[in-house]
């Protein structure tokens, strides 16, 4: 009786190949979850704010700190450029919910401050924000 033989680096090619499937599954998965969570929070801040979920990010950034906030403190906080967060903090002060601020102690430097009206959309954006979240996540 003669046994087949299977050379040992097409074995370890095959389990190569399904440990990158799964990666690649996971990859997938995880790219579907966050359009899915994106998606609800863009329509239902847009819907009941008139914000996007970026406007929402910087506002709760500018909400939350510790302390005065520059622009790449933002960028961090939103996961945009650079000039794509210079373009929304443009924005957001043209709507007076922001406001620009010269470092006193470096005058290259600027600070982004909230404003009232920026305040308190804040605070009504945010438990909308947080159902979405606990609507989609789970917790």
């Amino acid at each position: 009786m003669r046994l087949h033989q299977i050379p040992v680096h097409a074995i370890f090619a095959s389990v190569s190949d399904v440990a990158e499937q799964v990666l690649v599954r996971e990859w997938q998965g995880l790219l579907a979850r966050h359009a899915a969570v994106f998606g609800a929070l863009e329509c239902r801040l847009q819907e009941q704010h008139g914000i996007g979920v970026s406007d929402f990010e910087a506002l709760e950034c500018l909400a939350t700190a510790e302390q005065k906030c520059r622009g790449a403190d933002i960028t961090d906080a939103v996961h945009l450029s650079q000039s794509a967060t210079s373009r929304l903090v443009a924005r957001l002060e043209r709507e007076g919910l922001v406001e620009r601020a010269m470092c006193e102690m470096d005058r290259r430097g600027i600070f982004v401050n909230l404003t009232e009206a920026g305040h308190k959309l804040y605070a009504e954006a945010k438990p909308t924000q947080r159902a979405v979240l606990k609507e989609m996540l789970g917790t």
